[in-house]
């Protein structure tokens, strides 16, 4: 009888998620080189946008001046890879008694509502936190209106709860170039800075790459650590940065299709000639986006080819019919250095920060650190 160890070795699925440690140094440094003089929170919630937390702290252990996360498990797991780091908690805290929790684990907190707020200032005990005071300046989601946030800046400024009382808001529209709402949401939070704050943050990745006048004390890159971009009209390339998932996998079928014949489920795709078909290692459940339409490019040992028929739950099928002798096993890259995640989200009508983080933990990461 096999042993486990021999079965696993020899039972790996031809699908993995090879990621760049060394790329998101490189994509980090350019944040700081676009803010020069600033601080940046890489911002690391939702697992690193789905490319493994811990490997990317301990990547940026050294290089990064802080962290960014959505929730307490997230700031937790950050601070026990990182004794020392500023970790900034973005929506704050849900319960009164998570304040103490913020207080132990040392975190920036961020407070965007009066109930926030008043649980803050109950708290007696522990050491004093640095507070983020997140204003709306127009994006409608979480923050104080402009009054609110002068109101809770004199609540807070001399109180025993607040070490460092800063400022945060965040852009709406930055990642479309030119947008109204962006000179609106900037005019908005200067107009707050009569008010004595000790440190400001509002550019996030867009607005650290093409709004010098967002960048204020402290920048978040999200999405460019990652190696994607925010802009539908610039590239990774263009901005100078460099892709840090590569989405690998093979063929594992090629089949003849008659014309007329269909692929797939619903037959929504019916082959208009004499079709060589192959069927790729990767499906809906490993976080492919199971709408990409027929068409969607996939590269096949380096050659671009169109998706066909509907993305199976762990597979999909491509049309092969131009490609010279294509056989089982040939590579496979669904996005990565070939082929930029966000062209893949764009045919699939959505984000490549949806395709990221959608990459499911059935699909090994492989980490690469060139440093």
């Amino acid at each position: 009888m096999l042993g486990f160890d021999l079965l696993w070795s020899l039972a790996m699925r031809p699908l993995v998620a090879t990621i760049d440690l060394s790329a998101v140094c490189h994509n980090y440094a350019v944040a700081k080189r676009c803010g020069p003089g600033r601080e940046a929170f890489a911002v690391v919630k939702a697992n690193a946008y789905g490319h493994g937390v811990r490997e990317v702290v301990t990547a940026l252990h050294d290089l990064a001046d802080g962290f960014a996360v959505a929730c307490l498990e997230e700031a937790a797991q950050v601070r026990a890879m990182h004794a020392d780091a500023r970790i900034l908690l973005l929506e704050g805290c849900f319960e009164a008694v998570e304040v103490q929790l913020a207080q132990q684990l040392r975190l920036d907190l961020v407070v965007q509502s009066q109930q926030q707020l008043d649980a803050v200032l109950a708290a007696h005990a522990g050491p004093p936190l640095n507070i983020w005071l997140k204003l709306d300046s127009g994006m409608h989601r979480l923050g104080f209106d402009a009054d609110g946030v002068r109101a809770a800046h004199g609540a807070l400024r001399n109180s025993a709860q607040c070490n460092e009382l800063n400022l945060i808001s965040h852009f709406a529209c930055a990642d479309e170039r030119g947008h109204e709402l962006t000179e609106h949401q900037l005019a908005c939070f200067l107009d707050m800075l009569d008010l004595d704050f000790d440190q400001r943050s509002l550019a996030n990745s867009a607005a650290i790459l093409t709004i010098p006048a967002a960048h204020m004390d402290w920048l978040r890159p999200g999405i460019m650590l990652y190696g994607a971009t925010p802009f539908a009209d610039l590239s990774v390339a263009q901005l100078g940065l460099k892709p840090v998932m590569t989405l690998s996998a093979q063929l594992i079928a090629v089949r003849h299709v008659a014309q007329g014949e269909s692929v797939g489920y619903g037959a929504s795709w019916v082959a208009s000639r004499a079709s060589v078909i192959g069927t790729v290692s990767c499906g809906y459940a490993d976080g492919y986006p199971r709408h990409a339409p027929a068409g969607t490019p996939v590269m096949v040992n380096g050659q671009r080819v169109p998706l066909v028929g509907r993305v199976s739950m762990d597979m999909l099928t491509v049309d092969l019919t131009d490609l010279a002798q294509p056989a089982v096993g040939d590579a496979v890259e669904l996005w990565g250095n070939q082929l930029a995640v966000d062209e893949v989200a764009q045919a699939a009508g959505t984000i490549g920060y949806e395709l990221l983080t959608k990459v499911t933990e059935r699909v090994p990461r492989r980490y690469l650190n060139n440093h």
